[in-house]
Order: C-alpha cells, then sequence, then structure tokens
C-alpha cells in the first residue's frame, strides 16, 4: 500500500519520470598519429574541431575514415547537466545510405572506438571517464530494389545500445566515435555508407527527482516507527514470537531499506553504482514480499503439522531463491560491468544474449513453480476450510471467527502476485522500450 500511495502522489505532483534528447554528431577531422591519445575534438564552442559537411568532402580532400571523428557534446549549447538527473542512457541510431559498390552485407558487424569524458567549466582540460572498443550487431531493412535508381534513399535500422552512466556528476561530457576501418582484417567492411550518427539521451528530469526523493524521506521514518512499534508489541508477549511474526518483521526491514533515501548522497557523489544498488534493493524486497505470501499461507493451514519452522517451507522458498540469484548474476553481467565501461551491453554478441536469456529463463520457470506452489497451498486452505464447514456452529467464537477470516486473507497472495508481476513487466518492457526501440516523450 506505501508503494501504491508513492505512485499515486508520484503521478499527480511530479513531472513525467524521463527526458529524451536527440543529439547529432558532427563529423570532426583529426589526421594526427594516435588520435585519441591526443587531445579531446569539440563539436563547438570556443575551441571547435575543422568539420566536415559531408563524406563527399572527405573524399573529394582525399581524407580517410581513420582520420574522421563523429563528436557529441552533452547536454546542448547553453545547458548544463545535473547530478538530480541520476543517470545517463544513450542509444545510437545510424544514418546509412544505400550505394551499389558499398553495400550493407547481411549480418553485418560495426566497431566503435568511443571514448567519454568530463568538464565542470567551460575552459578546463576534458578528463577521461572511459575508454573503449565495441562491437555492434546492425539490423536494417531496405524498402526499395537495390538498383541504381534507389542508390542514396537509407536504411531502416533498429537502434543501438551505446551507453549508460549510473550518475550525472559533472556539468559537460563530451563523447568522440571513431569507424576505424581496416580492409585485411575486415573491421568495418561491408557496413554500409554511412552518414550520419544520432544519439538519443534520455535521463531522469530534476523536478520528479525532487518529488521521489522527498516522498522517500518522508516514508521511511513512518515505516521505521511502525515497525518499532510492532517489534515492541511482539517481544512484550509472553511466548516466543511465531514464524508468521518474524517474517512480517523481515518484510518490514526490507521495505525500509527499498525506501532509505540514500539517493540525497549522489547528488554530492561520483556514485556510478546506484543504478545496480536499486536494483539489488528491489531483489531483496522482492523476494522477501514472495517468501512471506508462501509463509502467510502455510501458517493458515490449521490442521498442518509443521508449521512455524521455515525449513518446512524450502521447496516454495527454493524457487524464489534460485529465481533471486539468477536475475542478480544477471544484473552483475550488466550493470556491473558498466561500473568499469558504459559502452558495454550484454546483448552485443551472441553468448552475451545466450546467457541472458538463460538467466531470464531459468528465473521465469523459478516464478511459475512458485505460483504453482502458491495456488496449490491456496487450494488446500480451502478444501480445510470446506470440509470444517458442517462444524463450524460448534466451534468457540475465536476459532470460528479465524476460519472465515482466513477465507478472504489467502486470495490476497494471488492478487498481490498477479499486481507485482503486471508492475514488474511493465517497467522491464519499458525499459526494453527504452533501450532498443521506442523512445519516451
Amino acid at each position: 500500500m506505501l508503494k501504491d500511495s508513492k505512485s499515486t502522489i508520484l503521478s499527480l505532483a511530479a513531472p513525467s519520470p524521463t527526458t529524451a534528447v536527440p543529439y547529432m554528431s558532427v563529423k570532426c577531422i583529426d589526421v594526427r598519429k594516435n588520435h585519441h591519445k591526443t587531445k579531446w575534438l569539440m563539436p563547438w564552442g570556443s575551441n571547435p574541431c575543422e568539420k566536415l559537411k559531408d563524406f563527399d568532402e572527405a573524399v573529394s580532400r582525399q581524407i580517410e575514415a581513420n582520420d574522421i571523428v563523429f563528436a557529441v557534446h552533452i547536454p546542448l549549447p547553453n545547458k548544463e547537466m545535473s547530478p538530480w538527473f541520476q543517470f545517463m542512457l544513450f542509444i545510437m541510431q545510424l544514418d546509412i545510405a544505400f550505394k551499389m559498390d558499398n553495400d550493407l552485407k547481411e549480418n553485418a558487424e560495426i566497431t566503435l572506438d568511443v571514448s567519454l569524458a568530463y568538464r565542470d567549466d567551460m575552459f578546463n582540460d576534458w578528463e577521461e571517464i572511459a575508454h573503449a572498443i565495441e562491437i555492434r550487431k546492425l539490423k536494417c531493412t531496405f524498402g526499395s530494389p537495390k538498383t541504381l535508381e534507389s542508390e542514396g534513399r537509407h536504411y531502416d535500422c533498429d537502434f543501438l545500445p551505446f551507453m549508460e552512466i549510473g550518475s550525472v556528476a559533472h556539468k559537460y561530457y563530451l563523447i568522440n566515435i571513431r569507424l576505424p576501418v581496416n580492409e585485411r582484417k575486415g573491421i568495418n567492411v561491408g557496413i554500409g555508407e554511412i552518414k550520419d550518427i544520432r544519439l538519443v539521451g534520455i535521463h531522469q528530469n530534476g523536478g520528479f527527482t525532487k518529488v521521489w526523493f522527498a516522498m522517500k524521506t518522508f516514508l521511511t521514518p513512518s515505516i521505521l516507527i511502525i515497525m518499532v512499534w510492532y517489534w515492541r508489541r511482539i517481544t512484550l508477549m509472553t511466548r516466543a514470537p511465531v514464524l508468521l511474526e518474524k517474517v512480517i518483521f523481515a518484510l518490514g526491514i526490507s521495505m525500509t531499506f527499498i525506501n532509505i533515501p540514500v539517493e540525497w548522497f549522489s547528488i554530492g557523489f561520483d556514485w556510478t553504482w546506484m543504478l545496480l544498488f536499486g536494483d539489488i534493493r528491489q531483489g531483496i524486497f522482492y523476494a522477501m514480499l514472495l517468501s512471506f505470501w508462501i509463509i502467510f499461507c502455510g501458517e493458515h493451514m490449521m490442521d498442518q503439522n509443521e508449521r512455524n519452522r521455515l525449513s518446512g517451507y524450502w521447496k516454495q522458498v527454493g524457487p524464489i531463491a534460485v529465481g533471486s540469484f539468477c536475475l542478480f548474476i544477471f544484473d552483475m553481467c550488466e550493470r556491473g560491468v558498466q561500473l568499469k565501461n558504459p559502452f558495454y551491453s550484454i546483448w552485443t554478441t551472441e553468448v552475451g544474449t545466450e546467457l541472458a536469456m538463460a538467466f531470464i529463463i531459468v528465473a521465469g520457470i523459478c516464478l511459475c513453480l512458485y505460483f504453482l506452489f502458491l495456488c496449490f497451498m491456496v487450494f488446500q486452505v480451502f478444501r480445510n476450510i470446506s470440509g470444517k464447514q458442517s462444524s463450524l456452529p460448534a466451534m468457540s467464537k475465536a476459532r470460528r471467527l479465524h476460519y472465515e477470516v482466513v477465507t478472504p486473507c489467502c486470495m490476497e497472495p494471488l492478487s498481490c502476485l498477479k499486481n507485482t508481476n503486471i508492475f514488474k513487466a511493465k517497467t522491464q518492457l519499458a525499459k526494453a522500450n527504452t533501450k532498443y526501440g521506442r523512445i519516451p516523450s
């Protein structure tokens, strides 16, 4: 309920969560040796690079492809980035023209020599953040016949994942992209005639971040007070806490952990691991929530012999642990590597894609097993209650009330699981659309 309340308030009080900003790269000339070791090429400003209008000009001036740098400055002129933006995600779109003597091969791969730098003043030197050689697969279609009349028309290419950074600690960023050509090694051969490189930068809105932080700051003390009050009431009892009471308290701890507003520190520190840390916190909370529903149903089986023991639920909790572990490994393979190389993506290679899909499929199977176990336990509860309908009038008032309350309560796990899965599916779909296709408005 607390999470639903946060979502409702955010939808009413905050602006849209993210903003997409298109960037067009500028083609710069760099004819010196050891290109990336010399200086950074600026597309505009007080010391701009020598620009190329198009590649026809490069051919007429006998400028080689290895001497051309695509430069992108972030943000656009007369603007500054802010730590309130929290993260930056970039996707790439290539403008590839059809040409008879330089056609795009099937399953072509493009090799990118990419560098990222930052500075906090327009007159300071650029400081390198990362440099990498990355390969991306091109998935393009051409809607016209490949004839002389079609030369110059552009392919329809999918967006490519380019870069993701977990913090925006600096005011200005600069990206230099090179497309090294080596015909002997087959590097960047058969990729068509690339006219331009476009980037779309996506970051969290500052207004949304402030409202989000304010909500977490307000709710965390409330949850802590409720937890302290709850556990104090439990410890005041003459008996020891039962398993269900301990699990409720553990669920409260996981909810507190996910809501603690540690993101405030990202405003003053360059903590690029915040996205990974946020995923880990969500994983702990959801694993605890799913475990709670299983134990909740099991402890309400009135005639169950093995109650109040966590070991009695190993069959049901096991799939949760395995699924959570698979998703954690998948996240470490993606965002964990991005801590060192923000241009990395596990989906860009066949091995990485197969590995990622394997982890996701195993996690999906574990979720299905969990759902079957949960449905079976709810069915057992209802069968148990139905078998005692005739003896309910003879029971004591307290025990009869217990049986009557269990019926609607045991439907809550299925409803909660449905809503949780829908929310996670929408979240993952939004991330996929953001990275590999549709851009948020």
